[in-house]
């Protein structure tokens, strides 16, 4: 393995890591000696990497550091390929344009050879079943979880029973068939959650809903036994 490219699956590793991690810890994921590992740290914060810690007590990256250039293996342009054409049939036009925007301007900084490695993938999306939800409601969804505003629906459930509900939208789950929004619900007082085919009626309000959208889904993922990623 080149220097270049142990740096950068440093940096990767210390990035999927939200807390300070013991040098051995890092050391033991990338295969390398206590000793190479420090003299990498050592490189990493004499390119302007902000790298918080020290021998013993663990190290934690702080944001906004990017080593150039910008490189990735084969298996990591696979999964972007991938991920955006999944996006690009399944989400809403505007994500799916953003997809394929995020792969142009990927392209356009990547060395030749692997620059091909995105056109020549051969990992396809198979044929799906259309979505009943509309771009423009998926759109506001999205715009109520990143702003973290109260949103008023009308929802018809699998009794055709509609209510208006004042929800809080934090997440929203795209499975093959259907949409999902994750919320708290004000009319229940609790955790529910509505596919986007049965929103009758939606308006996103200017009132901000009162938690964090991050405390939201921590404890919503808590509740239900998911793991954080």
């Amino acid at each position: 393995m080149s220097r270049a490219q142990r740096l950068l699956d440093l940096i990767q590793v210390l990035r999927r890591h939200r807390r300070a991690v013991a040098g051995a810890v890092l050391a033991d994921e990338l295969g390398i000696s206590l000793r190479t590992l420090y003299r990498d740290i050592d490189a990493l914060k004499a390119q302007g990497a902000h790298i918080d810690g020290e021998a013993g007590v663990g190290y934690v990256l702080r944001p906004g550091f990017m080593l150039p250039p910008l490189m990735f293996s084969e298996e990591e342009i696979e999964a972007l390929v991938l991920g955006s054409r999944w996006v690009s049939e399944r989400a809403d036009g505007l994500l799916g344009k953003a997809a394929r925007n995020v792969l142009a301007k990927i392209g356009a900084v990547l060395p030749e050879d692997l620059k091909d490695s995105i056109d020549a993938s051969g990992l396809m999306i198979g044929p799906g079943e259309p979505i009943a939800a509309g771009d423009a409601e998926l759109a506001a969804i999205r715009e109520a979880i990143r702003s973290e505003r109260k949103t008023r629906i009308v929802y018809t459930d699998e009794r055709a029973s509609a209510t208006e509900r004042t929800v809080w939208p934090f997440a929203l789950a795209f499975f093959d068939r259907v949409r999902v929004v994750a919320a708290w619900c004000e009319l229940r007082e609790g955790y529910r959650h509505f596919r986007t085919d049965r929103i009758t009626a939606l308006d996103v309000t200017t009132g901000r809903y009162p938690r964090r959208r991050a405390t939201l889904l921590k404890e919503w993922r808590t509740l239900r036994g998911i793991p954080e990623q």
